[in-house]
């Protein structure tokens, strides 16, 4: 009996959801690409996008946590509100007679960086979402660090100030300091002259994380201050990170890759003062080599890895 040599991926994101077929062969093609909605709708709709087309392998699916991964359960993800013990692996694999197999987005698109954007040159891995939330894919001598619920790696939980934006839940989180969500209130908090006196003004007419970016390209000196304590903030989190595991590379996401000359600057600042100087001489910190097709790829990947395929 022969079996299909392709795989589908659902990338569940907290405004997008995207369904992709990949083979070794063909390589990747997004199939749609809709708006994230409630549960039921948006499993239908993706059981209506896959539903007359041939039987995969496997189904990925990746999603942001935290999650019951094992279980094919998401639990009550902040970026997805009402998506409460959603079991969206066993209500796939029963509308499309496939098994379908769910893994944090971070650690996904962690192993679509390892597999497809560097080619496994490296041993020790770190990926960090850095979009609408903030989590981290971790790989370290080359294995995935997947934890008791596969949920290793929820870096945006992680204090690094007694106050500051909420993200995931806690104020002065990695989250509510980095991430797409949180960057509007980021003005709240800083200090000094970098504040206008205006600042509330400001932040109305600055509502996303692009339009504040698009500004600081324009000269918008508060703007520029945003991205500088972004980078600040970013730089704290990842001296820990380097300190701590000793990876070859840390690969951020797609805000990274859009404010990466107003955000650098400061975060390397920090990490010179804060790092093991030879931890961070061997690291390379780089945005993501895959773009925006990451997120397709790293669906795949946990289709990949969910029926051990990963090779």
């Amino acid at each position: 009996m022969s079996f299909p040599n392709f795989y589908y991926g659902v990338d569940i994101g907290g405004t997008k959801t995207a369904v992709s077929r990949w083979s070794e062969d063909d390589g990747l093609t997004e199939l749609t690409r809709f708006a994230t909605s409630d549960p039921q709708t948006t499993v239908n709709t993706i059981a209506a996008a896959l539903s007359d087309l041939p039987p995969a392998a496997a189904i990925g699916i990746a999603c942001g946590g935290p999650l019951d991964a094992p279980g094919g359960t998401v639990l009550s993800p902040p970026n997805l509100p009402g998506w409460d013990r959603i079991p969206v692996s066993s209500l796939l694999t029963e509308k499309l007679a496939t098994p379908a197999f769910l893994m944090n987005d971070a650690n996904a698109n962690a192993l679509a960086e390892w597999r497809f954007g560097f080619n496994r040159d490296c041993r020790s891995l770190i990926y960090l979402t850095a979009g609408t939330g903030m989590g981290a894919g971790i790989i370290l001598n080359g294995q995935l660090l997947e934890g008791a619920t596969g949920s290793a790696g929820e870096v945006g939980h992680l204090r690094l100030a007694p106050d500051g934006p909420l993200g995931f839940g806690k104020r002065g989180s990695f989250e509510g300091f980095c991430s797409g969500g949180a960057m509007p209130h980021l003005i709240e908090f800083l200090s000094g002259d970098s504040r206008p006196t205006n600042w509330r003004e400001w932040q109305t007419n600055h509502p996303t994380a692009k339009s504040i970016n698009e500004s600081a390209q324009r000269g918008d000196t508060t703007a520029i201050a945003v991205l500088a304590e972004f980078g600040r903030r970013l730089g704290q989190a990842l001296a820990l990170f380097i300190d701590c595991l000793n990876p070859e590379r840390i690969i951020i996401g797609s805000l990274y890759l859009r404010c990466q000359p107003f955000v650098e600057p400061a975060m390397r600042e920090v990490l010179a003062a804060e790092c093991l100087p030879p931890s961070l001489a061997a690291c390379r910190i780089t945005p993501s080599p895959l773009g925006e097709s990451v997120g397709n790829l790293g669906a795949i990947c946990a289709g990949l890895h969910g029926t051990r395929s990963f090779n």
